[in-house]
């Protein structure tokens, strides 16, 4: 019994070469979400960087681990329901996976940057509070979380929620890093001395 002869068109078949596959990254496909994400990073990422500086982050190092949240927000901006939390997290988890390196000192001048300007240009820190980041990086890492987020306004409930703790727990540790933090810094309760 002879088999019946079948042929394909190739025609009909759909072709992929690399450069014509599309993109699996539902923002670089969408206009309106790519927009929103476009937005956000640019009000947002000095906030990021700012609240892992909090954390006792470099502000390079900072830098890298909110630009490593928002590569991956990127990926998931449609599905993110809240994103300043999400990339709080996200950015957290970041600097705590950067291996220690060691300091390197610039010997020349970096290059100008075409087209954009660096996040990092918003985040310069006045004397006073490179004296409130240097006394946050002595808290321990819990109040450091704590207070970090509550200095982005986040309130105690949805801090709890963040960070997979209690209520009271987050009052406690807040009220102990703010006492730390008065005591470090020499201020008294009537105000500075």
């Amino acid at each position: 019994m002879d088999k019946p002869q079948v042929s394909v068109s190739t025609s009909t078949l759909p072709v992929h070469f690399p450069s014509q596959r599309k993109s699996s990254v539902p923002a670089a496909r969408n206009e309106v979400v790519r927009a929103s994400f476009v937005s956000h990073y640019e009000e947002h990422m000095p906030g990021l960087i700012r609240h892992v500086m909090r954390y006792g982050a470099t502000p390079y190092e900072a830098a890298d681990a909110a630009q490593g949240a928002y590569i991956e927000a990127f990926r998931v901006w449609h599905l993110i329901t809240c994103p300043a939390a999400w990339l709080r997290k996200v950015a957290f988890r970041q600097y705590l996976r950067q291996a220690p390196r060691p300091q390197e000192e610039l010997t020349d001048e970096v290059p100008d940057r075409p087209a954009y300007s660096c996040p990092l240009e918003k985040v310069v820190l006045n004397e006073e509070e490179t004296r409130v980041y240097e006394a946050l990086v002595r808290l321990p890492m819990r109040q450091r979380q704590v207070i970090a987020w509550h200095l982005d306004g986040f309130s105690t409930n949805e801090i709890a929620e963040a960070l997979g703790i209690r209520p009271p727990a987050v009052r406690q540790n807040l009220a102990r890093a703010r006492a730390q933090l008065k005591e470090r810094l020499g201020l008294t309760t009537g105000g500075a001395q």
